[in-house]
């Protein structure tokens, strides 16, 4: 379970503060799929960053699995972050000068020693699709490819919390939802929870709880 309870986010500008977040709750349950929209500007990214421990909130509290990861260092955060979040952003991050198979294994060569992390990260790559890819790089592959790789990335470690940042906001409409239908096939099959911001109806309506950012604060849809 991960609940948030009244984040408020504030950022310092040269023209004064600036609220982006005000009072925002949020519970979340294994298996939730969320949607979260909003116009540019309204604080959904910043929502899904402080969800992600790469942002911190002004006041507010965040408890993940009976934890309280705000509350630790930016060493032990960033342990956690790599444990339990996975990640997938709409320009996919992958690194260039990597193949498609070190790509994927780039989070687990954080922390402890995974013997079981290349097996897992070619089958994870077999159930995108591209199982003859692995040795190419990223400037070799389509941008429907690339965001199957960055998927495959995202559940290497096996997270609790999947954080998705406009993940078919660069891909043609047929691309996008062949990589929803995967994404969505995935999550399921490994029970965490995904959280996806996005501008795309059609991505939001795919969630079972949809939420938009309305004057700082989070609206759930009925």
């Amino acid at each position: 379970m991960i609940n948030l309870k009244q984040i408020a986010k504030v950022y310092s500008t040269a023209a004064g503060q600036l609220p982006v977040l005000e009072a925002v709750d949020l519970m979340i349950v294994p298996d939730d799929r969320v949607s979260i929209v909003g116009p540019s500007g309204s604080g959904k990214s910043t929502l899904l960053h402080i969800l992600g421990l790469l942002d911190t909130p002004t006041s507010g509290t965040l408890e993940f699995d009976g934890q309280w990861p705000l509350e630790l260092d930016e060493a032990a955060q960033a342990r956690f972050r790599n444990e339990k979040i996975g990640f997938i952003f709409q320009d996919h991050c992958l690194l260039p000068q990597c193949t498609v198979l070190e790509n994927v294994l780039a989070p687990t060569l954080v922390g402890k020693s995974d013997p079981a992390a290349k097996d897992r990260a070619q089958e994870l790559l077999r159930r995108v699709g591209l199982t003859s890819r692995l040795q190419h790089r990223p400037a070799e592959l389509s941008g429907g490819e690339k965001q199957r790789v960055a998927i495959a990335r995202a559940l290497i470690r096996q997270p609790k919390l999947l954080l998705c940042d406009e993940p078919t906001g660069n891909l043609d409409e047929r691309t996008a939802a062949e990589v929803t239908d995967l994404l969505l096939e995935l999550q399921h099959e490994a029970g965490n929870i995904i959280v996806v911001v996005t501008h795309s109806k059609t991505l939001a309506q795919r969630m079972d709880r949809q939420f938009a950012m309305v004057n700082r604060r989070l609206e759930e849809a009925q």
